[in-house]
């Protein structure tokens, strides 16, 4: 407040600057008259200079034979006639001369009166005014710090999305289809004693279509939509959080029926008295009022409230009972069906060329969601305008998709012809024991082109969607991420070992972990797991874990782990000793043209087929029963 004071102050100030410069120059470039004593005055009517005399209170202006005009004062009681006869002038010079007596009309009169007190009190009056609308904006701003502030979108609006603009997630459409039904013929359920769902919750991965979803089901319903962020509920002030709440719902009720949609609730949604988010007093506070808000109003008043988060796990279990936000949704990452569908939505308005297989590119983005297809698709049309190109190719699409997953080409990171043949090894050993063993996926790319933080990269990409992994999946995973190490350490020896293998070396040994201590998938432990992990995040991270196991059980880990990865690296190290041969064509052909596609990396094995493939390194027997729900993650590419 002391700022805008302040500032208005010097706008004052500066506009009286402005208006006294505008008055001074009114003025410039006129030359004002001559000023003259009476006895000058009378000696210039004696010579017959003065021809005609004007006379206003006390001013004389006469004016010359040569129009130029002269000033001279008289005093007001004493007439210029009389005044001329004292200085004895003669009575036939009088008579020439025309004398002209004007008088000021009575508004010019009381202007010169007044306006020199009237201007400073107009300029005070507006500056007073000016500071109490400034005063006021800022209560009116303090009066509406409690409300909402929710983005609003009417019914009948031009663009509104609907579920044709939603690819993929079927179960998802079907559930909402019972709540656009209700807000289209509420009368239909209650006339069957049937209440619909008060909250609707949205659960999935980032860039599943949360958002986009809740806004598919108010524009297929066509009845008002409300959005707003979880964070925006939370202030400074002790009460604000709550109070947008009371506002929000209020708004909600004036347009029912209507979706009030809460995107990222567990911002405000978190569980209680954990210790999340800080212990925020306000926090809890606004938590508190919506779940009044959501028993409060009636159940069929035609509001229904939908919300979406990535963490349902922290919620706290009142939002989640009964009578609140008792339908949840799950939103799946999309199959290679959907991502097909997705492409289909997001490629039009986009010129594309002839050439252009939508499935290629769905077979090629496993775990992409949403999110990412559209990203991969904008990224298409910028490469292709960046080259000149009215259309976009397929090689322009199969790039970005590169570039998603690794990052943009590093033409600056210049390798010496001895780490390019090291990369070259080093990605040729992935791309081998990949081929050769049974549970790997099909290598797709082999690239020694620097890509983000990588020197080379190895892309294997599944020919179908997996929601279960086996343990052999894991153990041929295990010799691929040691492939690269494998291969260094045959051609180069142990002491020419480079810290290339580094990340593979860290997500190897991430995988052997999680095979004994999340899976259960180790003999000498046994079916069960190890460690339970907190729920405190820090930057995205567990921070903690509380061990529940002894020392000589994390000996015991710590045993199988390094027996899985020798295993592991023996597997390898067999293949690539058997397949030496074509592990040096693989080299050359990368050194030659730095990368090779899939058609011909087959060709290298069609043209000189081998008996059989590797067996892998006995490690344990793979019980089929022992298989635990796949993840859904972008598939990483064995880097350099």
């Amino acid at each position: 407040m002391r700022s805008i004071t302040l500032r208005n102050i010097l706008v004052f100030v500066l506009a009286l600057i402005i208006v006294g410069a505008a008055l001074s120059t009114v003025t410039v470039g006129t030359k004002p008259p001559q000023t003259l004593g009476i006895g000058e005055l009378v000696s210039e009517i004696t010579a017959g200079n003065i021809t005609a005399v004007d006379i206003r209170e006390n001013k004389l202006t006469a004016t010359r034979k040569d129009g130029t005009t002269v000033v001279s004062y008289k005093e007001p009681t004493e007439s210029l006639p009389t005044l001329l006869r004292a200085y004895d002038l003669s009575p036939e010079r009088l008579r020439e001369l025309n004398i002209a007596v004007k008088q000021e009309s009575g508004a010019m009169a009381w202007l010169a009166v007044l306006l020199p007190f009237l201007i400073p009190l107009l300029l005070l009056a507006s500056f007073i005014y000016f500071m109490a609308r400034q005063v006021q904006g800022a209560n009116n701003r303090a009066m509406t710090f409690g409300q909402s502030g929710a983005r609003e979108v009417q019914k009948n609006q031009k663009g509104r999305t609907t579920f044709k603009d939603v690819a993929g997630v079927r179960e998802a459409k079907e559930e909402l289809h019972e709540v656009v039904e209700f807000l289209k013929s509420p009368k239909k359920f209650t006339a069957v004693g049937a209440k619909i769902p008060k909250g609707v919750l949205l659960m999935g991965s980032p860039g599943t279509g949360k958002t986009l979803l809740a806004r598919a089901v108010a524009g297929e319903a066509n009845v008002p939509f409300f959005h707003i962020s979880g964070s925006e509920f939370v202030e400074m002030f002790v009460g604000v959080g709550a109070a947008r709440v009371r506002d929000l719902f209020s708004r909600a009720k004036k347009n029912a029926p209507c979706i009030l949609f809460i995107d990222e609730i567990d911002a405000v949604g978190r569980q209680r008295g954990s210790g999340l988010g800080g212990s925020h007093d306000e926090r809890e506070q606004t938590l508190n009022q919506i779940l009044v808000e959501m028993d409060g109003f009636d159940p069929n008043a035609g509001v229904i409230v939908m919300a979406a988060t990535n963490r349902p796990d922290v919620l706290d279990p009142a939002l989640l009972r009964p009578g609140r936000f008792d339908r949840r949704v799950i939103l799946d990452e999309p199959t290679m069906d959907d991502r097909e569908a997705i492409l289909q939505i997001h490629t039009r308005g986009k010129p594309l060329e002839r050439e252009v297989s939508l499935r290629r590119l769905a077979e090629r983005t496993p775990g992409f969601s949403g999110a990412d297809l559209a990203n991969l698709l904008n990224e298409g049309a910028i490469l292709a305008a960046r080259r000149g190109k009215k259309t976009i190719g397929m090689a322009e699409l199969l790039e970005s998709v590169e570039k998603v997953m690794l990052g943009p080409e590093r033409k600056s990171r210049i390798l010496s012809p001895e780490e390019r043949r090291i990369t070259a090894y080093h990605e040729a050993g992935h791309a081998l024991v990949a081929h050769e063993l049974t549970h790997a996926d099909p290598v797709h790319k082999i690239s020694i082109i620097s890509r983000g933080h990588a020197l080379g990269y190895t892309l294997k990409l599944p020919t179908e969607d997996r929601n279960l992994r086996s343990k052999g999946d894991f153990i041929d995973d295990l010799a691929i991420a040691l492939g690269g190490y494998t291969a260094e350490r045959e051609i180069f020896g142990d002491n020419e070992l480079t810290t290339g293998a580094s990340n593979d070396l860290r997500q190897a040994t991430k995988v052997a972990r999680r095979i004994i201590t999340e899976y259960g998938m180790s003999d000498a432990l046994g079916p069960r797991t190890f460690g339970a992990h907190s729920e405190m995040i820090f930057l995205g991270r567990e921070i903690t874990e509380q061990r529940d196991y002894s020392e000589k059980v994390a000996e015991a880990i710590d045993a199988e782990i390094t027996k899985l990865t020798n295993a592991a690296m023996k597997t390898a190290q067999g293949i690539i000793r058997r397949e030496r041969a074509r592990m040096e064509e693989i080299v050359r052909i990368l050194l030659t043209k730095e990368t090779i596609e899939q058609e011909e990396f087959e060709s290298l094995f069609t043209s000189h087929p081998h008996q059989m493939r590797a067996p892998r390194e006995p490690i344990a027997p793979v019980a089929p029963a022992a298989r635990e729900p796949r993840q859904k993650m972008r598939p990483a590419p064995q880097a350099a």
